[in-house]
C-alpha cells in the first residue's frame, strides 16, 4: 500500500517513525509537500499585477477577507461544525474567494495576478480566524 501525506491524521515524532514507517514525521510532510511550491508560484504567471504592498486595495483585501473568514465560522458554528472546524471552514472560504478574486484580475482585460493582494488576503482571513477564536 503506497502512503499519501494529504490523508494524514496524526504526524508522529521521529521515534514513532522508526518503530511505524507508515507514520510521516514532520519532515517527511514538509519534503512531501515541497513540490507545491514552484506550482504556487507559476500559478499566476500570465501577467502580474505591479502595485504596491500598501494602499485603500490592500486594506480592502484585508478587511474583507476577514469578515468572511468570521462569517463563515458563524454559519459553520450555526450548522453544527465543531468550533475547530468552523473556524477552519471560514479560513478556507476566505482564501479561496482571495484566490477566485485573483483570478479574476488575472484574465486579459483585468489587472494582473497580484501575489501582494492575496498576500493581505491570507493575512485578513488569518486575522478573521484569530477573532473568531478569542470570541469563542
Amino acid at each position: 500500500m503506497r502512503f499519501f501525506p494529504w490523508r494524514v491524521y496524526k504526524l508522529a515524532t521521529p521515534s514513532e517513525a522508526r518503530r511505524h514507517p507508515r507514520v510521516p514525521t514532520y519532515r517527511r510532510l514538509c519534503l512531501s509537500l515541497l513540490w507545491l511550491l514552484p506550482l504556487l508560484w507559476c500559478a499566476g504567471c500570465s501577467h502580474l499585477a505591479q502595485d504596491s504592498w500598501t494602499g485603500r486595495d490592500k486594506a480592502q483585501h484585508f478587511v474583507g477577507s476577514a469578515l468572511l473568514a468570521v462569517a463563515g465560522s458563524a454559519i459553520a458554528e450555526h450548522q453544527s461544525a465543531s468550533p475547530a472546524r468552523s473556524r477552519n471552514i471560514g479560513f478556507g472560504l476566505a482564501i479561496t474567494f482571495g484566490a477566485l478574486k485573483e483570478a479574476w484580475d488575472n484574465r486579459p482585460n483585468g489587472t494582473g495576478w497580484s501575489w501582494k493582494d492575496f498576500t493581505w488576503d491570507v493575512a485578513g482571513a488569518a486575522a478573521g480566524y484569530s477573532l473568531y477564536a478569542l470570541s469563542n
